[in-house]
């Protein structure tokens, strides 16, 4: 067993600004659970109110990440930086997401830090959703060398998430180190437009102990948590739309399912 949790728990809040006709602003409160993906069953073995794989007032379930199938997390992530021809040795992969709150859960984005046996971190997995239940990964890496706090990276967008921006231009990237706090910021820049972001989505949460009575607390506090970030979204595009907003049909997903 390592010094380091396998699993804690960040108080965070959630922003989303886009620029431009028709613009908005909205913040929701979340919480967000950072877990050790090859330390679940313990962390959940150390806690009566989170579970994995299994039914709880907070849970993590494999089927809800990776192949998405309910096989185990590691092979799959393994598999994916293999296939970019990355290696950890070993080393440590954690997980940023949302859980499941009673029941129910909806992540737009879940971030994977994957580590070397020597601790650096080697590649950033971003795991995008959309309400069509569709999914798409951006993996962030640096041809196998450490990559150093914070990351910034960037890359064309390949998938369909709002009806009101085109599958076009490209994504820029930062991400802090999670600690005490930890920040992730991600701009979409559209093609053929000046250096201002058309949207810009911030996530950002201070750490806070992750023991039964602050899951609970959370859970209670936060209840439809995940179902609020499901509900905000249609709510922002509805906006959006009464505004005049330019409607973009969905087109098919990407052939790949990451872009490495």
């Amino acid at each position: 067993m390592t010094s380091d949790p396998a699993l804690q728990l960040y108080r965070s809040q959630v922003i989303h600004r886009r620029r431009g006709r028709p613009g908005y602003r909205f913040r929701y409160r979340v919480f967000n659970l950072l877990v050790d993906i090859d330390r679940l069953d313990e962390a959940a073995d150390a806690h009566r109110w989170f579970s994995h794989n299994r039914r709880n007032i907070v849970a993590i379930h494999d089927r809800d990440h990776g192949a998405k199938d309910g096989s185990p997390l590691r092979p799959w992530i393994d598999s994916v930086l293999a296939d970019a021809g990355l290696t950890l040795a070993g080393g440590s992969v954690q997980l940023l997401c949302y859980p499941r709150v009673l029941g129910y859960v909806f992540n737009p984005l879940s971030v994977w830090f994957c580590h070397h046996a020597d601790g650096t971190l080697r590649a950033l997995l971003c795991e995008v959703r959309n309400t069509f239940g569709e999914w798409h990964g951006y993996l962030l890496h640096n041809d196998g060398a450490a990559m150093a706090w914070p990351v910034r990276d960037r890359r064309n967008k390949l998938f369909h998430v709002s009806p009101f921006l085109p599958v076009a231009g490209w994504y820029r990237f930062r991400f802090t180190r999670p600690a005490d706090t930890y920040a992730m910021t991600v701009s979409y820049y559209e093609q053929g437009e000046d250096q201002q972001p058309r949207m810009v989505a911030l996530q950002q949460g201070a750490a806070r102990p992750a023991g039964d009575r602050e899951l609970l607390r959370n859970a209670l506090a936060m209840p439809l948590m995940t179902l609020k970030v499901t509900a905000a979204i249609h709510w922002q595009a509805l906006r959006i739309w009464l505004r005049g907003g330019r409607y973009h049909p969905k087109p098919e997903p990407p052939r790949t399912e990451i872009s490495r």
